[in-house]
């Protein structure tokens, strides 16, 4: 056997152990221990809500929010919403869907890094596990820095699954320390106190008890060590180190006996559990207020996931014919910006990805309204030959630049040339959730432009079928307009860019016929739209709650239920009240394919991630990749946002197709999250479909009911596709390799007798380099199962901070079935520069009087020299942490031929405190903290003079009073 199938063979029977997680648990648990999720999620809103809490202090506004352990996400937006312009509708789906991007990117640390010491701070690896833990933010910051927001939440999430373990794992809590130990992320700050390679640190366990375990010298001279762990040998510790115990840590059974791990309650140290809970809480928070200082607090919400609004996305072919297409989609993109700029309903960032052939991209990626308009504004149309372009190209580039669950415009008037992508894109929108929209003119009637002449092209039914399945996956619509109708359509656009839109029912029927659909109109529903597309003949029938009906016969103008409009394929309903609760019924008259789908605003929504069980002795659930198995049964972990009152009643997976329903049975766990079991799911296409009560309501002494759907596809799979990565960060110029399986499945097993041949295809989205098997074989004899490698090299010129996704695709002979894998890495060079910056002060002078009704007649003024040394990166931001006064900054050169910035302060003694922030180009942030206290002694006055070895003289006269005393705090 060679080395590689060794490694690979124990991937697979590490990977199918029940649960050999050994840390807090990942996602779900049982109510009496804390969870990484409930950590992660507890330290970002109370971060996030400190640092609204600041903006609103510095605003002059009122803040009222206790931030605590029990705080919402729903509380928090609320609160922080009230620092600009207040709206009456609030959704928290975009904020919570970035918390959870940072505790699964947490939880799937402990499932793909299981057996990894560093990763769990396992076997006194401090210096390993420090050295990822600032490796990661220092690839966090970075990120932000190129508003890479997506990746750097998930590198975030990932470092702080061992920061948080630390606290669980070793003997910090029992030290009798109550704050985190900030040399976790200060590279430049040394390890002290450890408990030497050949230092005992335990002893047995007593009848099982571990309360004492610890040994009284180790406590006396406060030295500091953690648990080992071995799934294998009891033997793999150093004589008389301590163990991190429970049933599969073998190390636990060998002298000294038991464990120090506090995971869970019944750990060995379970009665500290809370405790290092709490701590490890307090250490998320201090890394997040690192990276806050870092990358400045718009930056930081951003990161966190605080907005109200969506991305505006398109995706535009530059081929010679659509001059008319890129003129709509200037209009309506600066209309909705003009609009919506400076309110809490702006988008929150902007994308645009230019295709044609055989070009496509760059992307534009940017939360500055004014780049996107130049970027667009330079858009032209010309070129293009021959009429397929690169659509799925540009599609896959917006699928990743975008944030999970945004709502993506495509125009276009030719076919892909790019088909060979459609197992991928369809992929990258179930993994992202994203919605996609093509806008499709002159479909029958395509001319483009070849050579200076007009040449007549058409795009046939079979092409515009690619983007019409793309669009019905992820919950878009295939609108189909002549150049002349476009306009009339964008509408779309502008309904989705309002606040808080959620879908309330959506179906597709394909193929078509007449049939009538219901859905439930609740009191939080807003603006309701409805969207019907299909051919010309396609008739319909709308009736309200009460019985009042509109048809599609009635005048467009206007009817009693909404305004109507058409544009091609498509038929937009404006409803023309709100709080007509209760059933409505659209009956449609058609036997070619046609799509209903309504939408509204409201504050009440939810949010889903697929999610596998481990069973075992600590049984939990992690993160999904991949489409679920027939026949299997399949769990979710759903979060419901808007309404403390909600209560949910269904969870359903449901194809219209078919029609199939699957129900799921829901376990509340608390906040609004629910885990939903589905059981042996038949193979099939599905939505997620909620319905509920709100009791929110006070004009009603009856719960209203409500219902919401997701837009993208859930499909199943007899196939499954594994892929581990041994790091999730690369480094420019290097070539990672990522083991796969590739298996067959039968009721969401593996069946052991299968054979067959599989196509496999690996794409990313950076065209970088790649290697990977065309097919892999599931022979006899090898239990049902192929494994192969797939290998991703990063240029030498990558970007520190851009992030690629690779995924991997396995698909049947019969090309009937796919499954894939999507793995995501954040690109970042290797960071020599970790010191903070330095600060020295230079001079201090002013007169502050004793009483505080004078305060505002006096001034004082702070002078410090900020440099990042001869080897660092240099000062890039120099902020006022805390301060009402005036910062002006000048540059010099210092003794020793380094940079030196100097920062004058002036402020009116009733403010007689700052704390500066100095970050340098990496990242690192040092601080300056001057603070003046009122005596009654005379003032004496002297004079500094400071030469450089650069010759240049900084001289500085100064008053140096007796009654101010500046404190220079290094931090």
């Amino acid at each position: 056997m060679t080395a590689r199938q060794t490694v690979m063979l124990l991937g697979a029977v590490v990977l199918s152990l029940p649960s050999l997680a050994h840390s807090f648990q990942p996602l779900i648990y049982n109510k009496k221990s804390v969870t990484h999720r409930q950590i992660t999620q507890r330290a970002i809103l109370r971060k996030t809500a400190e640092v609204c809490r600041d903006l609103s202090t510095s605003q002059g506004k009122d803040f009222s929010l206790v931030i605590d352990n029990n705080l919402s996400a729903d509380e928090v937006l609320k609160a922080c919403s009230s620092i600009g312009t207040s709206t009456s509708l609030l959704s928290a789906v975009i904020f919570k869907t970035a918390i959870a991007q940072m505790y699964i990117g947490n939880a799937k640390m402990d499932i793909q890094f299981i057996l990894g010491d560093k990763q769990h701070f396992i076997g006194e690896t401090f210096q390993e596990g420090r050295d990822l833990i600032t490796a990661g933010v220092s690839y966090v910051k970075a990120s932000v820095k190129k508003e890479n927001f997506g990746a750097g939440r998930w590198s975030l999430g990932q470092i702080c699954h061992p920061l948080q373990d630390f606290y669980s794992h070793s003997n910090w809590v029992e030290l009798g320390n109550t704050e985190p130990y900030n040399t976790l992320i200060r590279p430049d700050q040394p390890f002290e106190n450890l408990a030497g390679p050949d230092t005992p640190t335990c002893r047995d366990c007593v009848d099982g008890n571990c309360d004492d375990n610890l040994l009284p010298e180790l406590q006396q001279q406060g030295l500091l060590t953690t648990g080992y762990f071995s799934f294998f040998s009891r033997t793999a510790k150093p004589a008389g180190k301590c163990s991190h115990g429970g049933t599969l840590d073998q190390t636990s059974r060998g002298d000294p006996v038991g464990g120090i791990s506090k995971d869970d309650v019944s750990a060995s140290h379970g009665s500290l559990h809370h405790k290092a809970a709490d701590m490890a809480v307090k250490a998320t928070m201090e890394l997040l207020e690192d990276i806050r200082v870092a990358v400045g607090n718009k930056n930081f919400l951003q990161l966190m996931g605080l907005s109200q609004s969506s991305v505006l996305c398109f995706v535009i072919d530059t081929t010679g014919s659509m001059s008319d297409d890129i003129a709509e989609a200037k209009r309506v993109s600066f209309d909705i910006i003009d609009r919506k700029r400076g309110t809490p309903q702006e988008p929150s960032a902007y994308i645009l990805v230019p295709f044609n052939d055989p070009g496509f991209g760059p992307v534009t990626k940017t939360t500055n309204a004014d780049i996107f308009k130049d970027r667009i504004y330079e858009l032209s149309a010309n070129g293009g030959g021959d009429i397929p372009e690169m659509c799925l190209s540009g599609l896959q580039l917006a699928l990743t630049a975008a944030p999970p669950s945004s709502e993506i415009f495509v125009f276009t008037d030719a076919p892909a040339k790019d088909v060979h992508l459609k197992g991928t894109i369809t992929a990258l929108i179930e993994s992202t959730r994203s919605v996609v929209n093509f806008m499709l003119t002159d479909v029958l009637s395509s001319r483009r432009r070849r050579r200076g002449s007009l040449s007549s092209r058409s795009m046939s039914q079979s092409d515009a079928q690619l983007y019409r399945d793309l669009a019905r996956a992820s919950g878009g619509q295939a609108i189909e307009v002549t150049k002349s109708d476009l306009s009339a359509a964008t509408t779309v656009i502008e309904d989705s860019s309002a606040g808080a839109v959620v879908t309330v029912f959506q179906v597709v029927m394909n193929p078509g016929k007449p049939d009538s659909f219901m859905f439930t109109v609740d009191d939080s529903l807003r603006n309701m739209t409805a969207y019907i597309t299909g051919a010309s003949s396609l008739t319909f029938n709308l009736t309200s709650s009460t019985g009042v009906s509109q048809s599609s016969s009635d005048s467009e103008s206007g009817g009693p239920l909404a305004s109507f409009t058409t544009a091609g394929n498509l038929r937009r309903l404006r409803f023309n009240t709100d709080n007509q609760t209760g059933s409505w019924k659209i009956c449609v008259d058609s036997n070619d394919s046609y799509s209903i789908k309504v939408i509204g605003q409201s504050s009440v929504n939810f949010i889903y991630n697929l999610v596998e069980e481990h069973k075992g002795v600590h049984g939990d659930f992690s993160m999904k990749e991949g489409r679920p198995l027939s026949g299997g049964n399949s769990s979710l972990m759903v979060t419901v946002t808007g309404s403390d009152t909600v209560q949910v009643t269904e969870m359903t997976l449901f194809d219209s197709s078919g029609p199939k329903q699957v129900n799921g049975s829901l376990q509340a766990l608390g906040d609004g999250n629910f885990l939903v079991h589905f059981s042996s799911v038949p193979s099939g296409e599905y939505v997620v479909r909620l319905r509920g009560e709100d009791n929110s309501s006070t004009s009603k002494s009856t719960p209203t009911s409500f219902q919401r759907q997701a837009s993208t596809q859930i499909k199943t799979s007899s196939i499954s596709v594994t892929a581990q990565a041994n790091i999730t960060n690369i480094e420019p110029g290097s070539t990672i390799s990522i083991p796969f399986t590739v298996a067959t499945m039968t009721n969401g097993v593996v069946n052991d007798n299968a054979t067959g041949t599989f196509t496999m295809r690996a794409n990313n989205d950076r065209s970088y380099a790649s290697t990977s098997p065309s097919t892999v074989t599931v022979a006899a004899g090898s239990g049902g199962k192929a494994n192969d490698t797939v290998t991703l090299t990063v240029p030498a010129r990558a970007v520190s901070g851009t992030d690629v996704t690779l995924t991997i695709e396995a698909e049947n002979a019969a090309a009937t079935d796919i499954n894939y894998a999507v793995l995501r890495f954040s690109v970042a060079a290797k960071v020599a520069d970790v010191n903070r910056p330095g600060c020295q002060v230079v001079s201090a002078s002013g007169s502050c009087p004793l009483s505080s009704s004078l305060c505002a007649t006096s001034q004082w003024e702070f002078i410090a020299n900020l440099t990042d040394g001869i080897n660092g990166t240099g000062i890039e931001r120099i902020t006022i942490q805390k301060g009402n006064g005036t910062l002006n900054t000048s540059t010099a050169v210092g003794a020793g031929g380094e940079n030196v910035t100097v920062a004058t302060y002036s402020a009116s003694c009733c403010s007689q405190t700052v704390e500066l922030a100095v970050v340098d180009r990496v990242g690192n942030v040092g601080a300056c903290v001057g603070q003046a206290r009122a005596l009654t002694t005379a003032a004496l006055v002297t004079t500094v003079n400071t030469t450089s070895t650069g010759g240049h003289t900084l001289s500085i006269s100064y008053c140096l009073y007796i009654s101010v005393v500046v404190s220079l705090l290094w931090k």
